[in-house]
């Protein structure tokens, strides 16, 4: 087992992380908006790129947001004329959501987006950095997801 660090070292890392997250959200949230996408709109397109036909229910998961949540967004993103509901084949009542064409353009145009801002920021790093953070986040991600287990729930 790993030495414990000093409580007020973690309390300040946390605190480092979300300002961090934060500001990378702020940073991309802000490019995006000027080629006239959300951050939420941003992940259900670039998610539909990855694969298509999905319910709102499945995308709502894959997102880690809410039913109510995704039904807001692929409302708006249909009035754009980005994404269409299609009737599931399985159960017509039931809808598939699919790209438009204007949607994968804009799925695209936002990829890129983030893919500029990435080689801006974490591009800069060393290889061997970058490497060791990623390993810092996976061993992190990983206790996080231990933290989540319904058996750790009924422990604590």
């Amino acid at each position: 087992m790993p030495d414990r660090q000093n409580p007020d070292r973690s309390v300040r890392v946390w605190f480092r992380l979300i300002r961090l997250e934060a500001r990378m959200q702020a940073a991309v949230g802000e490019r995006l908006r000027e080629i006239g996408v959300s951050i939420p709109q941003c992940d259900v397109l670039t998610t539909l790129t990855e694969q298509e036909g999905v319910s709102q229910q499945e995308l709502a998961k894959r997102l880690y947001v809410t039913k109510g949540n995704i039904s807001g967004l692929i409302d708006r993103l249909a009035e754009a004329g980005l994404v269409e509901r299609r009737s599931a084949a399985v159960d017509r009542r039931q809808h598939a959501i699919h790209l438009t064409e204007a949607g994968r353009r804009m799925a695209e145009r936002a990829l890129a987006v983030q893919h500029r801002w990435i080689a801006s920021t974490l591009g800069r790093m060393a290889e061997a950095d970058l490497e060791a953070l990623e390993t810092q986040l996976v061993a992190l991600r990983d206790i996080v997801r231990d933290r989540q287990s319904p058996a750790r729930a009924v422990k604590d």
